[in-house]
């Protein structure tokens, strides 16, 4: 059974020849694992990477991820990528360096001839497209409807930096901007919006980082170190007390309706119909978690 996109919250890139990263990585409790064979993979090791794919796909799907695969543009080794993943039965493709409509519908076509010969029902793999520049930046919403095997948008945080001329810092000043239009592109095109990685390794950082996604919106990020899977999942997870709150708001709010008050509050906050909606949303995203309110 499918996991459901929205309950995707991380998405881990693993060196695609690191044999022991790969096999590591399926305990980590990552959402999403993505055998990384764009810039994580050097040029002479692709071929031993892509022979990798098959055994990885399978011992990722076996612990319960969902096994991706990054593979190059097609029109930088990507058809061979494409091809090895593909036979191994990637359930996503992320197509690095995403710039144009064209390259989607370039890939979406040779996804179909791989499902076909390989006998996978046609449709079924998911296309991710990477956003690493301002100009794919201001086309998220063209670049998702390309193809409706788009389902996920991921944006780069050094390439995204590398192409805006700024230095990265563990504050992320530099990707506020891109980072909070990415994602409103992304909600308007009805994708999910894959945070970018945060490639820094204080707590105190990572923290900073997931507090500025959180407080934005982002449901997923994007990840590179192992050791932040667990806290990442977390805060992208509705907590007891935030169901509570949900909870008690949406109590409240129907009371004062049925009792014929014309605006209910709550806490000195006045509830309107999109504060009741958003609660009601928190707690359909709680269920996909299996997650249920306190006993009292």
């Amino acid at each position: 059974m499918r996991r459901p996109i929205a309950a995707r919250r991380t998405w881990m890139f693993v060196a695609g020849a690191d044999e022991a990263a790969l096999h590591a990585a399926a305990r980590s409790g990552a959402d999403v694992l993505i055998q990384d064979l764009e810039d994580f993979t050097p040029a002479h090791l692709k071929v031993r990477a892509r022979l990798l794919c098959r055994p990885t796909v399978q011992a990722w799907r076996d612990a319960g991820a969902i096994p991706a695969v990054r593979v190059n543009p097609l029109e930088h080794v990507g058809y061979e990528d494409l091809a090895a993943a593909m036979q191994a039965g990637a359930q996503a493709i992320l197509l690095a360096k995403t710039a144009s409509p064209d390259q989607i519908l370039a890939l979406d076509r040779q996804i179909t001839r791989h499902e076909r010969d390989h006998g996978i029902p046609v449709g079924s793999t998911e296309i991710i497209p990477n956003i690493e520049t301002a100009a794919a930046l201001i086309r998220v919403v063209p670049l998702a409807e390309a193809s409706s095997r788009v389902t996920a948008m991921l944006m780069a945080s050094e390439d995204m930096a590398a192409d805006l001329g700024v230095a990265r810092t563990p504050g992320s000043e530099e990707l506020a901007y891109p980072r909070s239009r990415f994602l409103v592109e992304c909600i308007a095109a009805q994708v999910l919006a894959i945070d970018c990685p945060f490639t820094f390794s204080r707590r105190e950082d990572i923290e900073r980082d997931l507090d500025f996604a959180v407080a934005r919106g982002f449901k997923a990020k994007a990840l590179v170190d192992p050791g932040q899977v667990g806290l990442v999942n977390a805060r992208l997870t509705p907590s007891e007390q935030q169901i509570e709150e949900a909870l008690r708001l949406i109590a409240v709010f129907e009371k004062a309706r049925a009792e014929g008050a014309r605006q209910p509050e709550l806490d000195g906050h006045r509830i309107e119909v999109p504060s009741y909606k958003a609660a009601q949303r928190l707690l359909d995203r709680a269920a996909l978690f299996g997650l249920r309110p306190a006993a009292t």
